[in-house]
């Protein structure tokens, strides 16, 4: 008895200890451990992959009482305020943007090894700080720390967290300053509330221009004061024969004005002296024989030509080029150039010979697709080379020369990095006549020794172009740019040495989630292991 009174008291209080425990949900009896809390996203799960990752130190974690300080200019509390718009609805916090206080997230402008586009991130317990010499670089900075939350921080209602940010910093900056990704309105017509959707894509992997194809045989989709059948007739279908679509002056000024505040530059395409059916149905003038031929709505290609010869086709070109450049406050302005199959050579050289000085009298840079270089590229120009594996020796080799001598190249393989390519024979968008193009192609090349005899100081960059015949809605323009665009923003943007299928393909099946969470349609390649869902 006496054992047992001895024992009963402290097995009592072992018993209640234990259950003490449970309540508090430090130990449950005849229950699973809870479940670990989830890491924070490695500062190199990035894409694209920054040029220097330093791992150190304990992470940060975003609370309610989280600030976001800015410098005072108003280009950084712009930014600031772009930030807190993403953070805001997923978090639930009020994150208020400020020049006040010591810790939270820090954007802020100074002299440094940063470059125009490049930044620092550095992150530890005490906040994270994003420094550049730009607002461009501090936007970039933003969207890497966007990349380094969890996926849920892109949902637009509250979310559990935690919001923890890796320790340690990002050296970043970019390898080419033009990273480019194209949309052809002309085929079929995009919204400005579409085209805009794009541009938030296209900002969260850096990519800094967005080019515009305007006019094309099926479509003119920009208003022309001088011309103003190119819109009202000319740009009433499109491929199939939909109803078609434009801009006014006032919706390429805004498509323009949301570019800018993501810091991309948009390049407006007017194809010439080819790809020009839908003017030449408008104004019967601008045919050789005076009659202008019936709209279309076909996919052929080569049979249209501006005519060379008569004066009014560069009347015609001035006022497009003039009324054009003057909505357009960048550098360049594209004048398409590819598939003149109805031109002859003679008339294309002396078309080019006459335009370009055209571009330049408005202040613009000539861009054009790489039959440019078979005339006489304007000083400072670029070519859009387009080619693939199967392209001539020759037609390289003109590239090339042009390269030399001084013209700039950005590279646009159509069978790496044309995103309306399909992935497989089953895609049911897309074409194919550069073959078909899996994730992994479009990722596994070097565009700095991609065409022989092209020194890498002639390389602007790299674009990737989305044609449209075949895609007619936003969830269309997503499957076929997801996820090989992300390649074609880190080849661009990455130093050479960071490029590996291997470890990208890891860093892509990472993005999965967040495309999700976005509400972004993707093509789940076989080529990458996405997470489950």
């Amino acid at each position: 008895m006496r054992r047992n009174h001895s024992t009963t008291p402290r097995l009592t209080r072992v018993l209640g200890s234990l259950l003490l425990l449970a309540a508090a949900g430090v130990f449950t009896v005849g229950a699973a451990p809870a479940p670990r809390a989830t890491p924070a996203t490695p500062l190199d799960r990035v894409v694209p992959a920054p040029a220097s990752v330093r791992p150190a130190g304990s992470p940060y974690r975003i609370t309610p009482g989280t600030l976001i300080r800015v410098d005072g200019s108003d280009e950084v509390r712009r930014t600031g305020e772009y930030l807190a718009g993403i953070l805001r609805p997923s978090t639930g916090y009020p994150l208020p943007v400020t020049e006040q206080g010591a810790a939270g997230i820090r954007l802020h402008l100074a002299d440094g090894p940063f470059g125009a586009e490049g930044y620092r991130l550095t992150s530890g317990p005490w906040g994270v700080s994003i420094t550049a010499s730009t607002s461009a670089g501090l936007f970039h900075g933003v969207q890497t720390l966007r990349q380094l939350l969890p996926a849920s921080v892109e949902r637009k209602s509250v979310q559990a967290g935690p919001w923890r940010v890796a320790g340690g910093t990002i050296e970043d900056r970019p390898r080419f300053a033009y990273r480019g990704a194209m949309l052809d309105v002309s085929r079929h017509f995009f919204t400005v509330a579409q085209v805009e959707r794009y541009i938030d894509q296209l900002a969260l992997y850096k990519i800094n221009t967005l080019h515009l194809h305007l006019s094309d045989d099926q479509g003119w989709r920009i208003a022309v004061d001088s011309w103003p059948r190119l819109t009202t007739y000319g740009g009433s279908t499109q491929v199939g024969g939909g109803r078609g679509g434009y801009y006014t002056k006032a919706d390429y000024r805004k498509i323009v004005g949301y570019a800018a505040s993501r810091h991309l530059e948009v390049v407006p395409e007017i194809d010439m002296p080819g790809h020009t059916n839908a003017a030449l149905a408008s104004y019967a003038q601008l045919n050789c024989d005076g009659t202008a031929p019936p709209l279309y709505t076909g996919t052929q290609v080569g049979f249209s030509s501006l005519c060379v010869s008569k004066a009014v086709t560069y009347d015609f070109v001035d006022d497009v080029i003039r009324e054009l450049a003057a909505l357009t406050p960048g550098r360049y302005l594209h004048i398409g150039g590819d598939e003149a199959h109805s031109t002859s050579h003679a008339d294309y050289v002396a078309f080019m010979d006459r335009v370009q000085p055209v571009v330049a009298k408005y202040g613009k840079t000539v861009i054009g697709w790489h039959q440019l270089t078979g005339a006489h590229p304007a000083p400072g120009a670029v070519a859009q080379y387009w080619g693939q594996d199967g392209t001539s020796a020759a037609e390289k080799a003109q590239v090339a020369e042009a390269a030399r001598n001084g013209t700039g190249i950005v590279l646009s393989p159509a069978d790496r990095v044309y995103l309306d390519m399909k992935y497989t024979a089953a895609t049911r968008l897309g074409t194919k006549w550069a073959g078909l193009v899996e994730v992994k192609r479009s990722y596994d090349w070097d565009p700095g020794t991609y065409l022989p005899g092209v020194p890498v100081s002639a390389v602007r960059g790299v674009e990737a172009p989305l044609w449209s015949e075949t895609l007619t809605k936003s969830a269309d323009i997503e499957y076929m740019a997801f996820p090989r665009l992300a390649g074609a923003a880190e080849l661009g943007w990455s130093p050479a040495a960071t490029h590996d299928w291997d470890t990208y393909r890891t860093r892509l099946a990472a993005q999965g989630p967040r495309w999700t969470a976005l509400g972004i349609t993707y093509y789940r390649s076989p080529q990458v292991p996405w997470p489950a869902s």
